[in-house]
């Protein structure tokens, strides 16, 4: 291996560390601030570069705003941090992501100025025939060929699709309605990638409702509002992500309204995203209401089980090209625990392999259980055993009672086997207090039970197919 081989391997490594331990801080930080503050101000943030000789570990958020309020009110939190889980780190900088770029100018009345007060933030795609999804705000990875459908978001996907695609849409605006981590953020970014595809040259702006109404306010206090609107109505596709934080902001409000008339009237496009549908948006006045409404509302549900299977496969792709194996139990695993939402699914994938790469050990489901527990904790949701066997009786319409008799029928003994695979499957108990929910049977008949469902399952269509009904029946 050649010198600078070797240099770009422990850059590598290094990297990988920075990453498993942020992972970790963040984790942590999500339990003491909660998932609110959490998610709006440190899930954003963004490793940047450690320099050893200063030991200076750089944070970058993506706006001066978020920057400077993360750094007035969690900077000695994230510096003691840091210093707990790495003793080189000393210091711990909070800045803005160096990537930001100058707003292109605006032409007014065949002059030319830049707005002063939005110099610092992210520009539109304006050269011709060039497409540079930075300078828009789109991130590169987030495309429609990064984006596992499923059941529960097909017709989102299908409706980004339309709304990106050369021929006019159908609807306007497109409004995506999940909850955080399901995909809506990703479909954004692809509708961006997309759309710049198709129509080289063309205008796009991503932002946040939080960065439309700071560049708002910056945009008033400099006397610079007809800039502001020249700008913002001067592109082709704007894509407004976290909606729901304009609440209660009556002139932003205004402001947004005007704009998405304009943008409607000029045959342009728009997409918004928020965590709840437009009626439940709180403090919002009827006539911006009725507008985001009138398009198509297109709602991401959360993940089934096959999704969550499929999105881990798909990113499995990725680690096998380097060298990077996980077990088929290990995946199953995750798909089954791991249920709250997408983002956490691929955190703790992604967590788990570097771990087993820093630490040199084989990604197993031991490894995990142990190295995953606060995520695993925080999805884990408690099924019981008198849950699983209502639910199995049921399903097999077989009396209750059957679960603890002595009863060998076959259409007895079979559901009687099933219930005792989900309940080890499902739940923490042993094989021998599991047994004693089953009329005191012997452990051995539990383990015996258990072998033979696995074993039906990859020989009959029919048992698989009951068992994952069953499954989505009780972790629903």
């Amino acid at each position: 291996m050649s010198k600078a081989d070797m240099e770009t391997t422990v850059e590598d490594q290094e990297a990988l560390d920075l990453a498993a331990d942020w992972a970790d801080i963040s984790q942590g930080l999500r339990k003491d601030l909660g998932q609110q503050l959490h998610s709006q101000w440190i899930k954003p943030v963004q490793l940047g570069s450690f320099c050893k000789e200063t030991g200076t570990l750089d944070l970058f958020l993506p706006t001066e705003f978020s920057a400077n309020w993360v750094a007035d009110r969690f900077a000695d939190r994230l510096s003691l941090a840091w210093k707990i889980a790495r003793q080189e780190v000393r210091h711990v900088r909070i800045s803005v992501h160096p990537r930001r770029r100058a707003l292109p100018e605006l032409k007014l009345n065949g002059s030319v100025r830049p707005p002063a007060s939005m110099q610092t933030s992210s520009a539109a795609l304006v050269a011709p025939g060039i497409v540079d999804s930075l300078s828009a705000g789109l991130d590169p990875s987030l495309t429609f060929t990064e984006f596992v459908t499923g059941a529960s978001n097909v017709l989102a996907c299908n409706a980004a699709q339309r709304m990106a695609a050369e021929a006019a849409p159908q609807f306007s605006p497109l409004y995506l309605k999940a909850s955080t981590g399901q995909g809506k953020t990703h479909l954004l970014h692809a509708i961006g990638h997309a759309f710049a595809a198709s129509r080289p040259g063309a205008r796009i702006f991503y932002c946040s409702a939080e960065r439309f109404m700071i560049e708002f306010v910056q945009a008033m206090r400099a006397n610079e509002m007809l800039e502001f609107k020249a700008r913002l109505r001067g592109f082709d596709l704007l894509l407004v992500d976290d909606i729901q934080f304009i609440i209660g902001k009556s002139s932003t409000q205004e402001e947004l309204l005007h704009t998405i008339d304009a943008l409607l009237a000029a045959g342009k496009r728009l997409v918004v995203a928020a965590d709840r549908a437009p009626q439940a948006l709180d403090g919002v006045e009827q006539r911006l209401l009725s507008r985001l409404s009138m398009g198509l509302v297109a709602d991401i549900a959360p993940a089934d089980i096959e999704l969550r299977r499929k999105i881990l496969e798909h990113r499995m792709l990725r680690f096998v090209a380097q060298n990077h194996q996980v077990p088929g139990d290990v995946i199953e695993f995750l798909a089954r625990t791991i249920n709250r939402n997408v983002r956490e699914l691929v955190g703790g994938l992604n967590k788990l392999i570097a771990y087993a790469q820093l630490t040199g050990q084989q990604v197993s489901l031991q490894l995990a259980e142990e190295q995953l527990t606060d995520i695993l904790s925080a999805n884990r949701r408690r099924i019981t055993i008198d849950e699983i066997q209502r639910t199995v009786c049921q399903f097999y319409r077989v009396d209750r009672t059957e679960m603890g008799s002595k009863r060998r029928a076959r259409a007895v003994v079979r559901p009687r086997q099933v219930a005792m695979y989900l309940a080890k499957v499902l739940t923490p108990r042993s094989y021998p207090e599991i047994g004693r929910k089953f009329g005191g049977r012997d452990h051995s008949t539990v383990i015996h039970a258990v072998r033979l469902i696995e074993d039906l399952r990859t020989r009959d269509a029919d048992m698989d197919g009951d068992v994952r009904s069953l499954l989505r029946q009780l972790e629903s």
